[in-house]
C-alpha cells in the first residue's frame, strides 16, 4: 500500500513540474522561464525567456512594464498590452524600438498583427498573459522567418 501511494504521489509531482516548466499546446513546444535573479533596475518589473526549441541561439525575452509586454529577438520586436478592445499584439513605440523598423517589418506577418490585436476582450493575469504570448507569437512570423524561433 505504502508503495502505491509513494508511486502516485511520485505520479502527481512530475506531471506537475512537466506543466510548470514546459507547456505542449497544438503545434506549439515552448518553455517559459522566469528570469528572477536579473537585476532589473528600474527598467522592467519582470523579464521572461520563451524558448520553442531549447537552442540557446534563438532567445526570445519578454519583458514586462508598465502592463506592456515587449517580446524580443535579434531580428524583431512586438508588444502585446491592453487597448480599448482587449489584450493584443501591437507594435512597439518608437522609443522603446531597438530593432530597426524595416527587419521588424520583412519578419512580421502584416495580416496576423492584425487579426492578434484582440487576443481575448478580457483582463488576463501576468501567467495567462505570457502563455498567449508565447503560443500565438509563433503565428507572428513570416513562414520564411520561422526558423528564428525554431
Amino acid at each position: 500500500m505504502k508503495t502505491k501511494k509513494f508511486t502516485l504521489g511520485l505520479a502527481i509531482m512530475l506531471l506537475f513540474a512537466t506543466f510548470s516548466f514546459a507547456n505542449v499546446v497544438g503545434e506549439n513546444n515552448y518553455e517559459i522561464t522566469p528570469l528572477d535573479n536579473v537585476f532589473l533596475g528600474k527598467s522592467f518589473e519582470k523579464v521572461w525567456l520563451i524558448d520553442y526549441s531549447n537552442k540557446v541561439e534563438n532567445p526570445i525575452t519578454v519583458t514586462l512594464k508598465n502592463n506592456k509586454y515587449v517580446v524580443r529577438s535579434q531580428f524583431f520586436e512586438v508588444m502585446y498590452s491592453y487597448n480599448e478592445d482587449g489584450f493584443g499584439a501591437c507594435c512597439v513605440n518608437k522609443s522603446k524600438k531597438t530593432i530597426p523598423t524595416k527587419i521588424t517589418l520583412a519578419v512580421l506577418d502584416k495580416e496576423q498583427m492584425k487579426n492578434q490585436r484582440v487576443l481575448t476582450p478580457n483582463k488576463v493575469s501576468e501567467e495567462y498573459a505570457i502563455g498567449l504570448i508565447a503560443n500565438y507569437l509563433p503565428e507572428l512570423l513570416n513562414d520564411n522567418y520561422k526558423h528564428l524561433i525554431y
